[in-house]
């Protein structure tokens, strides 16, 4: 699947200005995370910090060992590569556990033979973020549920469940951590339209590949992905405020 570019500024006309302003508060948290990561010459960058003594990287290993896990928040990411898209060093993927979803959500009907997890072993996956070879986010990108093997749930209640990822932890490293929470909000709407648009492809898919198992088909792997860029979300959400008079 070719990067789709679809999403530009004018998706950002409906946002309340609370939500602009809060994305600029955490477009601020990124650039510091960059500033304190490049003081220390054996850090650097967000991708470096994370595989930092975690002995020879490995593709398709998760790093760091174990994931890593907000046991309040319960939230989740890891970091890895196998994708080898271009400029793609390697890429995070983030989810939320069941005892961190808000009440109401649910996972999306199935029918098929899959055993999906189930209870407190439930999780979604919320969206992946890929790194360039530098340590800085490139894109965004959705997954089939066979990918990273989660409970599926409809992109309404996964957008549901945004507002509770947080990395609110030391380990492996406080700066990730608030670097990955702050990238998930100043790319909000990008994540929500990402994960529309997943939703859209997988029913597609079914449709007109009748007697398979959307869900498992490793046919579909990338439902959905865009390029980002941090400064230049900046400048489009500085824009819309001052459209507003509001900057």
């Amino acid at each position: 699947m070719s990067t789709n570019n679809k999403f530009n500024r004018s998706h950002l006309s409906v946002l309340p200005e609370q939500q602009l302003r809060d994305m600029l508060t955490a477009g601020t948290d990124i650039h510091r995370c960059y500033r304190l990561l490049q003081k220390h010459e054996n850090y650097g960058n967000v991708v470096r910090e994370v595989l930092r003594d975690q002995g020879q990287f490995v593709e398709y290993d998760h790093y760091p060992k174990g994931d890593v896990h907000d046991g309040d928040s319960y939230s989740q990411y890891f970091y890895h590569a196998h994708r080898g898209l271009n400029g793609e060093n390697g890429h995070f993927h983030t989810f939320l556990r069941s005892k961190g979803m808000p009440s109401g959500v649910s996972p999306a009907p199935y029918t098929g033979d899959a055993d999906w997890p189930k209870g407190d072993d439930a999780l979604s996956h919320i969206i992946a973020i890929s790194m360039d070879p530098k340590g800085y986010p490139i894109g965004l990108f959705s997954t089939n549920r066979w990918v990273t093997g989660e409970t599926f749930y409809s992109a309404e209640h996964v957008i549901q469940m945004l507002d509770n990822f947080e990395m609110d932890l030391l380990y492996p490293s406080w700066p990730v951590n608030i670097w990955i929470t702050a990238t998930m909000k100043l790319f909000r709407p990008q994540v929500e339209w990402l994960l529309k648009v997943r939703d859209q492809t997988i029913d597609q898919w079914a449709q007109s590949h009748q007697g398979t198992d959307v869900y498992e088909d490793r046919n579909l792997e990338i439902t959905s992905q865009l390029t980002i860029d941090v400064d230049r979300q900046l400048k489009w959400v500085n824009e819309e405020l001052a459209s507003r008079n509001l900057h």
